[in-house]
């Protein structure tokens, strides 16, 4: 949750401001209850904040300019203590001259204790915030030297925190610590950066540098120190991003989900890319895991929230078709609460595009106290997730702004088929030599997706026709089954009505009562040469439900000649082998969300509640 970005460079006229705006309006995705920033200059500490969306932040500053600066710290945000006002906004300032101003992303668990003894000594509040307790503590603290006044703070907090702060002793100067929630720093020539992620600085730098668990960060024009909360020095690691500003823009497209949905045939293709030698065996280089560990592995466990858990279940069926090792897919929320049953021999595979939920993060880290090898899905390079795994497998779709998150779940299903089909080829057999056929249909999925897309004209109508519809569920089995669910958290997410995702062989153990005449079902169909008659038992249902006088509308491969009949509406999408149909049905369900949203006149970007990256539990 929550955006923060910081900036250091020449006092050139509202260049701090700018780079400080324009962090915050690529990081608007991670919460927009409010914003706010704080600049340093020669006149000491200025800093403005508005509740609701950063447009609010940027008319204030229009009608009441800040002073000249070199120094800025902003902050948007998504509400956890105190509700979204304009004196609940970040920055908060400490100490009886406001010397002090501070930005934080997270909770601070003792936060209470601290603001009792804190009132007791005279501090006065003015809002409900935990993070106004590190100003006053770091305006305490601070004797000349805000570096030693971080550190002396950062070691009385408890809980998940990434913290930036500016004194006006010290222009040029931004000092940040981080714990439990994301900070990567941007580096630059004469200037340099921080941020909750790459996107915050992506239009003045591709070089970044990761920061570990429970380091200090002092950033100046020249210079980048890293240190411990122990004192110590320590080197931040790295990295070139490997995309521009532009992606970060919608493009012309009218929404970012919109753009999004639209580039998954390239996400795919580019998580896809270079996994194959010239033999097209799978090559995966940062699977840095020793072979016999891998082959002795007896069960997988993936771990993931949301989406990310949704694309878990799809890829399920297919690991364990592929490798015949059991597969588990769990909450990362309810994994580690409920005494899960993991040794050396278990896989976790945890699942997150910003590789900083923090429920998936502490999933990860209790499995590896467990004895469990952990191998992190993500998109997002230098993310704590992958960090504190024992392997990463990054899905390279591109920054995903848009909160309903589309080809992030497409890359992560491709990336989960190849991690299942490398543990495959490893154990050899049946399945490994089967692994390179299943590499090349893979392969082919891009151009399929695309060919869904540019027929999605009639699901646009639909989706137009039905902008007043306050329920629709969603049916699926088989691989079709976390297809429907998918399907159905869009529409809850962008278009705030009710919606269900139901696996069509529990229908009649209940769902069924819900169905009325008028009700619109969404019908994920097995492909026709799905095992166990699938295919035909899902038509049944849709008769069953048909005959209580439900809308039908059914998603299914081209030449499903069997399902005409009972349809409403036939949506096709290319023929395909069962395990790669999911990567194909859940297009028709993102755009039909996307459209009805629109239709409703809902911000299908920033839907109400909602922040990106869930950072706190």
């Amino acid at each position: 949750m929550c955006g923060i970005v910081g900036y250091v460079g020449p006092q050139v006229d509202g260049k701090a401001q700018q780079v400080v705006l324009e962090g915050l309006a690529r990081l608007e995705y991670r919460g927009y209850d409010s914003a706010g920033l704080a600049l340093v200059g020669p006149d000491g500490v200025s800093s403005a904040k508005k509740a609701g969306k950063l447009v609010n932040l940027t008319t204030e500053l229009e009608a009441h300019p800040l002073g000249a600066a070199s120094t800025g710290i902003g902050h948007t945000r998504w509400a956890t203590h105190g509700g979204p006002t304009d004196q609940n906004a970040h920055p908060h300032r400490g100490g009886e001259d406001l010397k002090v101003a501070v930005v934080h992303n997270g909770i601070i668990e003792n936060f209470h204790a601290l603001k009792t003894q804190l009132v007791a000594e005279g501090a006065e509040f003015r809002s409900e915030t935990d993070t106004e307790v590190a100003a006053h503590l770091l305006a305490r603290a601070y004797d000349g030297d805000l570096t030693a006044a971080m550190l002396d703070v950062v070691n009385r907090l408890e809980g998940a925190f990434t913290l930036l702060a500016v004194h006006a002793d010290h222009p040029g100067t931004v000092v940040a610590a981080r714990r439990n929630s994301p900070l990567v720093i941007g580096l630059g020539e004469g200037e340099n950066f921080l941020g909750s992620d790459v996107a915050a600085f992506i239009g003045y730098t591709k070089s970044a540098m990761e920061v570990d668990q429970d380091q200090l960060v002092v950033i100046t024009p020249d210079d980048v120190q890293v240190i411990g909360f122990d004192g110590t020095p320590a080197e931040g690691k790295r990295f070139e991003v490997t995309w521009d500003a532009e992606a970060a823009e919608k493009g012309g497209h009218a929404s970012f989900m919109e753009k999004e949905i639209l580039e998954q045939p390239k996400a795919i293709a580019d998580t896809l890319l270079g996994r194959t030698d010239e033999d097209g065996k799978l090559v995966l280089d940062e699977m840095n895991i020793d072979p016999d560990r891998l082959r002795a592995i007896d069960k997988i466990i993936i771990v993931a929230c949301g989406t990310a858990f949704y694309s878990g279940l799809s890829a399920k069926y297919a690991i364990e078709h592929w490798t015949r090792i059991q597969t588990e897919v769990e909450l990362a929320h309810e994994f580690r609460y409920r005494d899960p049953v993991v040794d050396d021999r278990t896989l976790v595979v945890s699942m997150s595009q910003s590789g900083e939920t923090m429920d998936t993060l502490m999933a990860v880290k209790h499995a590896k106290e467990l004895g469990a090898l952990t191998v992190s899905i993500c998109n997002t390079y230098g993310a704590t997730i992958p960090r504190e795994s024992d392997a990463a497998l990054y899905t390279h779709a591109g920054p995903e702004i848009a909160v309903a998150s589309t080809k992030a779940f497409t890359a992560q299903i491709a990336a989960c088929y190849l991690l299942g089909l490398y543990l495959a080829q490893l154990r050899g057999g049946t399945y490994a030599e089967d692994a390179q056929a299943v590499m090349r249909e893979l392969a082919e999925i891009p151009q399929h997706v695309d060919t869904v897309l540019g027929s999605m004209d009639r699901v646009r109508e639909i989706a137009r026709f039905m902008s007043d519809t306050r329920s629709v569920l969603f049916l699926g089995r088989h691989v079709g089954y976390p297809i429907a669910l998918e399907g159905a958290l869009k529409l809850k997410e962008i278009a705030y009505i009710h919606a269900e995702g139901f696996a069509a062989g529990e229908l009649k153990h209940g769902p069924i009562a819900l169905i009325e005449p008028g009700q619109p079902v969404f019908i994920v169909m097995p492909a026709q040469d799905s095992p166990y008659d699938l295919h035909a038992k899902v038509v049944s249902n849709i008769q069953e439900i048909r005959a209580r006088g439900a809308r039908t509308l059914v998603i299914t491969e081209r030449g499903d000649e069997a399902v005409r009949p009972f349809a409403d509406e036939v949506i096709e999408v290319p023929r395909t082998s069962v395990m790669m149909m999911p990567l194909l049905s859940i297009i028709p369900l993102q755009v039909f969300a996307c459209e009805l949203a629109t239709a409703k006149g809902l911000d299908v970007d920033q839907p109400r509640n909602l922040a990106k990256s869930v950072t706190v539990e």
